[in-house]
């Protein structure tokens, strides 16, 4: 299972980003996100509605200590930073550990403090220039599952009905 930690939610200015965080590595298939920082609330029951209506296995959790999160993690932890090793370089490693064991995907949100380089096993970059993380996880999950997108959301209680124009969904 894939788990994302995004560190250093901040209630009031985090809100929109730390919920397309959440909303990407669902989308991507990843199993879980920890959110790290002030606890909110508001922004995490957004998150398990969407769950709730648009279905999948996917869980909203909060953990105070991203340095606990990561030194009990049984498995790889990679942190995404522009500072890392770029990601083509690394993909075909990447793509081998995540068949074998479970994947921590670090995202930031303020500034990192520096320990995290050091308390990962990878630092990966989907860029070397200032960028947004919700980007850089999806670009990262993407390459991660060979360019697959689950579509299979079980127990979904609304679905979206492809077109060429317009919206259609259906309720189930």
């Amino acid at each position: 299972m894939t788990t994302i930690l995004r560190l250093g939610h901040r209630r009031g200015r985090d809100d929109r980003i730390s919920t397309h965080v959440g909303l990407v590595a669902r989308q991507f298939g990843a199993g879980k996100i920890i959110y790290a920082g002030e606890k909110d609330e508001n922004m995490m029951e957004s998150l398990e509605d969407v769950v709730k209506r648009w279905g999948g296995n996917f869980s909203v959790e909060y953990n105070k200590s991203f340095r606990k999160t990561i030194r009990e993690f049984d498995g790889t932890t990679i942190h995404l930073t522009m500072y890392g090793i770029p990601f083509q370089e690394k993909m075909e490693e990447l793509k081998e550990v995540k068949d074998k064991e479970d994947l921590l995907i670090v995202v930031g949100s303020q500034k990192v403090p520096k320990e995290i380089y050091d308390m990962v096993d990878h630092n990966i970059a989907v860029g070397s220039q200032p960028h947004s993380e919700v980007a850089a996880l999806g670009v990262f999950m993407y390459e991660l599952d060979g360019g697959k997108i689950p579509q299979d959301f079980k127990n979904a209680e609304i679905e979206v009905v492809p077109q060429e124009k317009g919206k259609k969904t259906l309720e189930k």
